[in-house]
């Protein structure tokens, strides 16, 4: 299935603008934060002070792209007597915690709105291994260019489930406008003060998409399998 949405002239020419220009502003104003929490990182977590992930993109020729996505540093690589690494909430030290908290960990992907990647609002970028067990219409949300923040953030980002996550991305790319965009904006950075969703109140990181639908009983073993080889082949592409 190819992936096409017609898109309107504020998401088509003045989205991309506003990007640049907020992107740009907010990284001026705010390099010193930045320095800062490089350092912190740095002294309390090791090198590399960035984590980098490979994410889908928006949509070209009909088919998602796949970008990498950069957020400050919030684990070790704390390791068992084996070599595995140790389970996330060991991994986790307070000051990780902290940034995942405010959501300063996600402050350098204005790096990646600039650059053109995401956007200030849109669909959150999910993981590969996240976007193969989405059905043809949910995967219809990477026709919209992938956000910092979007509908489903405000309306519970990680407390809701993914089947309500993809549902608020569905909705959100059926009006993609500039009011809507400010909406988003604003209810964001109440949401952030609140620190609400951060996570869905059982993991320190969220479920993986698979891994949901085969704890809710919605997919074989069988199938799971066949669709993390498929996420890996995409990445190794």
């Amino acid at each position: 299935m190819l992936l096409e949405r017609k898109q309107g002239f504020y998401e088509k020419y003045i989205k991309r603008l506003l990007d640049i220009i907020c992107s740009l502003l907010f990284i001026i104003l705010l390099c010193w934060l930045y320095v800062i929490i490089a350092l912190i990182v740095r002294i309390k977590m090791g090198s590399p002070v960035l984590f980098k992930q490979p994410r889908p993109g928006i949509v070209k020729n009909g088919r998602e792209t796949i970008f990498d996505m950069y957020k400050f540093r919030t684990m070790t690589d704390e390791r068992d007597k084996d070599g595995n690494l140790l389970p996330d909430d060991k991994r986790l030290p307070k000051f990780g915690a902290m940034l995942r908290s405010t959501s300063l960990d996600e402050l350098p992907e204005v790096f990646c709105i600039l650059r053109g990647t995401m956007s200030i609002v849109g669909p959150r970028p999910q993981l590969v291994r996240d976007m193969v067990f989405m059905s043809d219409e949910q995967r219809m949300r990477h026709t919209a260019k992938p956000g910092l923040t979007g509908l489903a953030q405000v309306k519970g980002r990680n407390a809701i489930t993914w089947e309500e996550k993809l549902d608020w991305d569905l909705k959100y790319i059926e009006n993609v406008s500039f009011w809507n965009d400010i909406n988003i904006v604003l209810k964001t950075v109440v949401a952030v003060l609140n620190k609400s969703g951060i996570t869905d109140g059982e993991n320190v990181t969220s479920m993986d998409y698979g891994d949901w639908l085969l704890k809710c009983g919605n997919i074989t073993n069988t199938k799971y399998e066949e669709l993390q080889e498929k996420a890996k082949e995409i990445l190794e592409e």
